[in-house]
């Protein structure tokens, strides 16, 4: 599946002191960008360095300096054996085990730990920091596993797996998307391996980045899907025969959350200059008093998904702007221990995103399954068929978007209320955050299947709607799947747009119709396709 397009995106992202916007991060982790450090950030790193120096050469043991790790914080390791000490560290943390993890994520995680490398509260020397730079210029990815982070004490296995590239080891993608040995990729890309120094490995595995790098990723295609979510929702309302007349401002303002007055906007707006809506707007012709809840009260579920994603960008924005590491070195020049590595802030939000992607998705299948129903469905042909009986329409789209909102309920199950003690009781109790990241991108792929399969749907109910034609909003969305292109986009030119969808006929193989359409879901074409009546949606 494509993922949504961000064309304005940054072609290099400058680290400055401060956080990294969003845009930065999914325009490096998703669009390839290139990285590079501000000055004043190489300053920043270097002053902190030379501080954990100085420590170093302290008779007193400092935590990560001069100690073992965890469990085993309280052995002294002698001076000699410091660089071995942070290798092994890297090296018996990078223990991940099941799936790949997606390259984007990989390098949202690489991008965030370098960012907290660059507020110069770790420690670590600069050539370390331009090292994970490199790599990320050079399209040079570590191989991560899918199990390995429990989301406290950062997260420890997928960071440790970058960090051992950076120093060499191990497996990455190279910028063809080959595995290769990491040692031979750097060669070739003229990167010098990096000898870890005192305090180095703790700070390159000590984060919460893996989480953090999926929740921007999910909130950036959460912005377009809520906003697709009722583009569908209103092509289902107009496809239906039901009312635009509920989402009326006023009767909005009635119940003042910001989302829903947004989302119920957006329904307006699609359906202006509608002349199926006209066609029944005599109330004398329309003996319907009301709609269904998965009609009516679109904009109050949408609405909640929209102020429950705005809580979770505000902790994101947070987050961003943290200096997650364990020992930190502090504005005045303190190297003291912390408990900021600890991912709640960060789990709860994801595990809140999971549970609106389900909700929408219900929803979403709910509108659709309406159109499916003879007795529901105000004169439109039992599953949209051709010929019922002979065909059978979309009757097992519908099928495939019951299965997936089901999965989405069962991963709307909360991640974060799951600790499991480790490290002999020293970490005794954990966030399991990265496994709320990995729930919620399944979840944020199947909502966008969902609502793909509501927008078939709809559309195709629309078109059987004729001769009354629909509002030129989701009119621009039903020209968009007939001919494959964005209206106004590329039109006529050989070689672009997407594969047509075909408009109401005898039953076809479906699948690949389905999986059209949620690429213009998630490539963004189909809020484009509205915009281009309507302009910028909510």
């Amino acid at each position: 599946m494509s993922r949504i397009a961000t064309p304005d995106a940054p072609s290099t992202v400058t680290i400055q002191p401060g956080a990294l916007s969003p845009q930065e991060v999914v325009a490096v982790a998703r669009h390839g960008a290139r990285v590079e450090l501000s000055p004043e950030v190489v300053d920043g790193i270097a002053a902190s360095r030379a501080v954990i120096e100085a420590l170093a050469e302290d008779p007193v043991p400092h935590y990560g300096i001069s100690t073992g790790f965890g469990a085993l914080a309280t052995k002294h390791i002698p001076a000699e054996m410091r660089a071995q000490l942070q290798r092994s560290l890297v090296r018996s943390h990078a223990a991940g085990s099941g799936p790949e993890v997606e390259r984007e994520v990989v390098r949202a995680t690489m991008l965030l730990r370098l960012s907290t490398l660059a507020t110069g509260r770790t420690g670590v020397r600069v050539e370390t920091a331009q090292a994970y730079a490199a790599l990320l210029n050079a399209g040079i990815t570590p191989v991560v596993h899918e199990f390995g982070s429990l989301g406290c004490s950062g997260d420890l296995a997928p960071l440790a797996h970058c960090a051992l590239a950076v120093m060499g080891e191990g497996l990455v993608r190279d910028s063809a998307g080959d595995v290769r040995d990491a040692g031979e990729t750097l060669a070739a890309a003229w990167i010098e391996p990096v000898q870890l120094a005192e305090k180095e490995g703790l700070a390159l595995i000590n984060g919460t980045d893996g989480m953090l790098g999926q929740l921007v990723l999910a909130l950036a295609d959460l912005d377009t899907l809520l906003t697709t979510a009722d583009i569908a929702a209103a092509m289902s309302v107009e496809g239906q025969l039901g009312t635009d007349d509920v989402f009326a401002a006023d009767l909005q303002a009635l119940r003042p959350h910001p989302g829903q007055a947004l989302s119920a906007e957006n329904l307006r707006r699609m359906m202006t200059d509608s002349a199926i809506r006209d066609s029944h707007r005599d109330p004398d012709a329309c003996t319907r008093v009301q709609d269904a809840y998965s009609l009516r009260c679109s904009p109050q579920v949408h609405g909640a998904a929209r102020d429950t994603m705005a809580h979770c960008a505000t902790v994101a924005g947070h987050e961003l702007a943290a200096a997650v590491d364990n020992p930190v070195v502090t504005l005045d020049g303190r190297v003291e221990s912390n408990g900021n590595f600890h991912g709640a802030p960060v789990a709860y939000v994801l595990d809140f995103l999971a549970i609106v992607a389900a909700d929408v998705a219900s929803i979403s299948e709910r509108r659709t399954d309406r159109f499916l129903d003879v007795a529901r469905n105000n004169g439109l042909n039992p599953f949209l068929a051709d010929d019922p009986g002979v065909d059978s329409g979309h009757m097992i789209a519908q099928y495939t978007q019951a299965a997936i909102v089901s999965e989405l309920k069962r991963l709307a199950n909360p991640a974060s209320v799951d600790s499991i003690p480790s490290s002999a009781m020293q970490e005794d109790h954990v966030s399991m955050g990265w496994s709320g990241a990995r729930k919620l991108r399944r979840a944020v792929d199947g909502l966008t299947r969902v609502i793909a399969v509501e927008v078939l749907t709809a559309a195709r109910a629309l078109d059987l709607r004729a001769p009354l034609t629909p509002a030129p909003a989701t009119a621009a969305v039903v020209q968009l799947l007939r001919t494959g292109h964005v209206p106004g986009e590329d039109e006529g030119i050989e070689g672009t747009g997407y594969d047509p969808v075909p408009g109401p006929g005898p039953d076809r193989f479906l699948a690949p119709e389905i999986e059209t359409v949620v690429d213009l879901v998630a490539d963004g074409a189909v809020r484009r396709a509205a915009e281009s009546v309507t302009g910028p949606l909510n």
